[in-house]
């Protein structure tokens, strides 16, 4: 009897789960990263990835759950089973898809320097030798740089996000920083703080640091839920919504389709 009222209370668990994640979707999200995610004034979550994955919920009739996570510590989260999948500017990378599965890649952006104007700086190790550049724990361009710069003594300083970055860089404390290139201009270049800074050299690529596009991160055994948002990905590129939710924040087409 004991072994019949376990397997009941464990079936009727299993049932309340498989509801919960019929009519809700909790998206794991570190909104530091404008303009994919950050927060408004008033604490509203808002970006190009919240409207994204609104409307994804939207698509899927589930109610959307905005779960806050530090992003070094996001895909331990994922694996926790605090959420269920990341919605935040994650790229994809050979070294995360051994831990993660992806969705189709929701937009491809570059990586670049920033550093005073003039400051002639260039994102390779003979220009930046001496230096000290900041960068976001976890994201692709500390892997980056931490593979190709700090290898050859370069000063690479890792902040927990990409906010804390800009203080320091204004202050002296950094000559650069290295970010995606749209959260660079939205995040800094176009805001008060970032006069008197530019973008240093060119676009910076390298499929296995910093990836090849960035998507929604899965566990691996999730096949069921990656395949509906794929396909509410791919309705909302067929019928144009996805291009209208890019154009409030891009001047440019970031899918590359």
């Amino acid at each position: 009897m004991k072994r019949i009222i376990v397997g009941a209370v464990l079936a009727i668990a299993a049932l309340a789960t498989q509801a919960k994640d019929m009519t809700e979707l909790r998206f794991g999200v570190d909104p530091t990263y404008a303009p994919f995610e950050s927060k408004s004034p008033s604490g509203q979550l808002v970006g190009f990835e919240i409207d994204l994955g609104n409307e994804i919920c939207r698509r899927l009739q589930m109610h959307c759950v905005w779960v806050e996570t530090g992003f070094d510590g996001i895909i331990p989260a994922l694996q926790g089973r605090k959420f269920d999948a990341i919605l935040s500017a994650m790229s994809i990378t050979p070294k995360r898809e051994e831990q993660v599965a992806f969705s189709q890649p929701l937009f491809n952006t570059p990586s670049r320097l920033i550093a005073k104007d003039g400051s002639g700086l260039q994102p390779t190790v003979q220009s930046l030798r001496g230096k000290a550049v900041g960068v976001a724990q976890g994201s692709t361009q500390e892997a980056y740089a931490k593979a190709n710069w700090a290898t050859a003594g370069i000063n690479v300083v890792s902040y927990a996000n990409q906010e804390q970055v800009y203080p320091d860089l204004r202050s002296g404390r950094l000559d650069a920083t290295f970010t995606d290139v749209l959260a660079g201009i939205n995040g800094f270049l176009k805001t008060p703080q970032g006069s008197g800074y530019g973008f240093a050299g060119q676009n910076v690529s390298d499929p296995t640091t910093l990836g090849k596009g960035a998507g929604i991160g899965f566990r691996k055994d999730d096949v069921t839920l990656r395949q509906k948002i794929d396909q509410a990905i791919d309705s909302m590129l067929k019928d144009g919504t996805y291009q209208r939710i890019e154009q409030k924040y891009f001047d440019i087409d970031i899918h590359g389709s």
